[in-house]
């Protein structure tokens, strides 16, 4: 690389130093004195030697310049540049319920994310109107409760929200630590089955929360669905449980999983995804209803100046941060 470098430094210099040197003859065989010079970006520049795309001098500088010292990317601009938004399958899809966020949506799409040394253990739910990047953790942590002391409000605080926030944050590594950064979490209650998404995202974000580590709402789990007409609501989803679990990433076939989001008309109920499919309301504490000892997995914000280093998003090839 820095032969290759050199030697277009020098076929560059030798470029400019001809060019400095035919506008100082001209001007004297005309007989001006006056100081005569060309832009940088008006001069054809012959690249067939030195392999450089630019055909100006200007251009060929940048282009150096640029091989030379790479510019730093942030993960958000680095998607928001280099993945195409889609309107259908897998993929990257403008938010319509939000504007200026972008959600990954669909059965498998390249949102694959290495994060405190977990390669491709993480998610990317959303790049947010920020820039922050929401984030969500493949393998569940463990079963836990939601709130052992029955209550469903998140802020209380629960018990889930103390242990993520204490236990589990303090496990990660420094430098997973240095790029979460604490954020409003969306924690007001929904209606169960009900078919007006708009007003569950409304009624989800009536109510806030700051903090560095929760779970997934209810309706970000309706959101990454990539089958709308089928799927789009609460109650579409859990009609069509059967067809919509294909069609969004965050199903899992193995457990039952906390969602933060609590029940409207209940005071110790929150949504939780089913093994099938559908996502329902049940108690926050252990009361003997099956599923109120559920899946943890963590999702949070990473910093909008965390830059990226590699990786497509493929799960053989996840996003890399530094």
């Amino acid at each position: 690389m820095s032969n290759k470098i050199t030697n277009k430094k020098s076929k560059i210099f030798k470029i400019k130093i001809f060019y400095f040197t035919l506008g100082i003859l001209v001007c004297s065989l005309v007989g001006v004195s006056a100081a005569t010079y060309f832009e940088s970006n008006a001069v054809t520049y012959d690249n067939t030697e030195s392999g450089l795309n630019s055909t100006d001098v200007q251009g060929a500088i940048d282009e150096l310049y640029n091989e030379c010292f790479p510019p730093v990317l942030t993960l958000g601009d680095y998607i928001l540049d280099n993945v195409d938004i889609v309107t259908s399958g897998d993929g990257l899809y403008e938010d319509e319920y939000e504007d200026g966020r972008f959600i990954f949506k669909g059965g498998n799409p390249n949102n694959y994310i290495t994060f405190n040394n977990e390669k491709a253990g993480w998610r990317i739910i959303s790049v947010e109107p920020d820039k922050t990047i929401k984030i969500m953790k493949t393998a569940s942590i463990g079963n836990q409760f939601w709130n052992s002391n029955g209550s469903n409000n998140w802020a209380s605080p629960a018990t889930l929200n103390i242990y993520l926030n204490g236990t589990y944050y303090n496990g990660l590594t420094s430098t997973a630590q240095g790029q979460i950064i604490a954020k409003e979490w969306s924690i007001g209650a929904v209606t169960e089955d009900n078919n007006d998404l708009a007003t569950q995202i409304i009624n989800e974000k009536g109510t806030k929360w700051n903090g560095e580590v929760a779970i997934v709402t209810a309706s970000e789990y309706i959101r990454t669905n990539s089958n709308k007409s089928s799927c789009g609501s609460f109650s579409l989803n859990n009609d069509n449980y059967r067809t919509c679990r294909n069609t969004t990433w965050m199903y899992y076939s193995n457990d039952y999983w906390w969602m933060l989001s609590p029940a409207v008309g209940y005071s110790s109920h929150s949504f939780e995804g089913s093994s099938n499919g559908n996502i329902k309301a049940v108690s926050v504490y252990p009361s003997g209803i099956v599923g109120s000892h559920a899946a943890v997995r963590p999702a949070l914000f990473l910093s909008s100046e965390v830059q990226i280093t590699g990786g497509n998003g493929s799960q053989n090839d996840p996003y890399t941060i530094k």
